[in-house]
C-alpha cells in the first residue's frame, strides 16, 4: 500500500508547487482586481461551471463572510433566467480554467451590455474569457500536473487559492476585524467563539476574588482556597488592579527560604498582570492567555478596578476552546 501513500503525497506536492508558481506570477493585475472589488457599490457576482463553478461558489461564500457582498451565479442557470440578479453597480468574477466554457461565454455579451467590470481567474490567457475581461488572474498549471491533463484537481486548487487570497487582501484593506466576522457567524461553534464576551463567562460579584495589597498571606491563602479559582486580584487603596496572586506564585514562594505567611500580598504578587475587559470577545481573551501562557485573567472596568476573573476552564466549558 506504500505506493498509494506516495501518490497522495506527490499530488499534494504538485498542488503546493502550482500555487507557488501562481504566486510568483502575481503582478499589478491583482491590485486592479482588489480595487474593482473594494470600490464595488453593488455586489460581487462570482460565476462558473462544473468543478470551477464549485470553487467559485466557495470564493463567493468567503467574500460574503468577510464583509464583501457577494452571490454565486451558476453560468447555466444564468442563460436560463437568473441574469435578473445583476445590476449596473455589480462586478463579475468569472472562474474558468479553459476560459472557453460555452455557458460562461454566453453570459459575456450581457455583462458587456450592463458595462460590468469582469475579473477572470483562468489558466488560458488567450481564451475568449480572458480577451473580454478587464482583469485577468492567471491560474495556469504546468502540463503533467493533473491526471491526463484533463481532470481538474490542481487547477481548481490554484483557482481557489487565488480567490481566497483576494478575500484576505480585502480583509486587510477594509481593516475587517474579528468583531465584524462575528456578525456573520452567529451560530454553532464559530458563533460561540466569536459572540461570547468576557462578561458572559467571567466570575463577577461575590465570586470575584480580590485582596488589598497590604493583606497578609496568612489570610490570603485560605481566602484563595475558599474562592476556588486558584488566584486573586490585588488592588491598592483606590481599588485599582496592581497585581495577581496565583497558585503558581504560591509554589514559587514555597521554594524560597523564610516565612512566607507574613509577607504582604504586594510582596507575593505578580505585578502589572495581563487583564481584559468585560466587553472583549472571549476568543480575544483566549488568544491572550495562549500568547502569554496564562490560565487566569483579571477583568477590569474603565477605572482599572477589577470586576471579574476569567479562568481558562470557563472558556473550555463554554466551547470557546477547541
Amino acid at each position: 500500500m506504500g505506493y498509494l501513500q506516495e501518490e497522495v503525497k506527490r499530488e499534494m506536492r504538485l498542488a503546493a508547487e502550482a500555487i507557488i508558481k501562481a504566486a510568483e506570477r502575481i503582478d499589478e493585475n491583482i491590485e486592479q482586481a482588489i480595487e474593482l472589488i473594494y470600490n464595488c457599490r453593488g455586489k460581487i457576482v462570482v460565476t462558473g461551471m462544473g468543478k470551477t463553478g464549485i470553487v467559485g461558489r466557495k470564493i463567493s461564500a468567503t467574500f460574503a463572510s468577510t464583509g464583501t457582498t457577494s452571490i454565486f451565479l451558476h453560468a447555466a442557470e444564468g442563460i436560463h433566467g437568473d441574469l435578473g440578479i445583476l445590476n449596473k453597480e455589480d462586478v463579475v468574477l468569472a472562474v474558468s480554467y479553459s476560459g472557453n466554457t460555452q455557458e460562461l461565454i454566453s453570459l459575456i455579451p450581457y455583462f458587456k451590455f450592463l458595462k460590468l467590470p469582469i475579473i477572470a481567474i483562468t489558466g488560458n490567457k488567450e481564451s475568449q474569457l480572458a480577451r473580454n475581461a478587464d482583469v485577468v488572474l492567471n491560474s495556469e498549471v504546468p502540463q503533467g500536473y493533473e491526471p491526463f491533463d484533463l481532470i481538474p484537481t490542481v487547477s481548481t486548487t490554484v483557482s481557489l487559492a487565488i480567490g481566497d487570497a483576494l478575500a484576505v487582501a480585502l480583509i486587510k484593506k477594509r481593516n475587517f476585524q474579528i468583531r465584524d466576522f462575528a456578525r456573520f457567524h452567529p451560530g454553532g461553534t464559530i458563533g460561540k467563539k466569536l459572540l461570547l464576551t468576557v462578561g458572559d463567562l467571567m466570575h463577577g460579584g461575590k465570586e470575584n476574588p480580590i485582596v488589598h495589597c497590604q493583606a497578609i498571606m496568612k489570610t490570603v491563602i485560605p481566602y484563595m482556597t475558599e474562592m476556588g479559582l486558584g488566584c486573586t486580584s490585588v488592588v491598592d487603596d483606590e481599588g485599582i488592579l496592581i497585581g495577581i496572586i496565583t497558585d503558581g506564585d504560591l509554589r514559587r514562594l514555597m521554594s524560597r527560604e523564610g516565612e512566607i505567611l507574613n509577607l504582604s500580598a504586594e510582596e507575593a504578587m505578580t505585578a502589572k498582570p495581563k487583564f481584559s475587559q468585560r466587553e472583549a470577545l472571549a476568543v480575544e481573551a483566549l488568544n491572550m492567555m495562549e500568547d502569554f501562557k496564562i490560565t487566569m485573567l483579571p477583568v477590569i472596568d474603565s477605572m482599572l478596578k477589577p470586576v471579574g476573573m476569567l479562568h481558562m476552564h470557563d472558556l473550555i466549558r463554554a466551547g470557546v476552546v477547541g
